[in-house]
């Protein structure tokens, strides 16, 4: 996500079958800098998850093959294609009606930012039979289960 402001951006991971979004400020756009940030955000995650990435064609990109060590294959859509990738362009979209554009994010507190992903990852989806990225990626992703996703409540499906 880019801003007005020149050299503020938030490196934003979407994952496709949940639909849940991370989202972390960059300093800068550097692609040793992005690299870094990614295989972070992906060591984490369970290595059955993390199959692949599919990236635009911007030089903040560059470094992607340190993700192979994380046996991560990557991909890039084709110049001018966002429909490629409309899953993050959508939830970037959703994103901007919590944080706009002119935004200053040196003016952005942490949990602000926190929050408003929160809220993206909380907010029910039609296509997600009315669930939340966060259920789904819990109960579905993950194969987690307990008590607060195991049973569903009578309204859905």
């Amino acid at each position: 996500m880019m801003f007005s402001k020149y050299g503020q951006q938030i490196l934003a991971v979407h994952e496709r079958t949940s639909r849940l979004l991370l989202g972390v400020p960059l300093a800068s756009k550097l692609a040793s800098g992005v690299a870094h940030h990614l295989v972070r955000l992906f060591e984490v995650l369970p290595e059955p998850i993390r199959q692949t990435v599919t990236f635009d064609n911007g030089t903040e990109f560059a470094s992607h093959l340190s993700l192979q060590s994380l046996l991560i294959k990557t991909f890039f859509c084709d110049p001018h294609a966002p429909w490629q990738k409309g899953g993050i362009e959508n939830a970037i979209g959703r994103m901007r009606r919590f944080i706009p554009r002119k935004t200053d994010l040196e003016k952005l507190p942490t949990r602000r930012l926190r929050k408003s992903i929160a809220a993206y990852n909380n907010t029910p989806r039609k296509c997600l039979d009315f669930r939340t990225p966060a259920e789904v990626f819990a109960a579905h992703v993950l194969h987690f289960e307990c008590e607060s996703t195991s049973l569903l409540s009578q309204g859905r499906h």
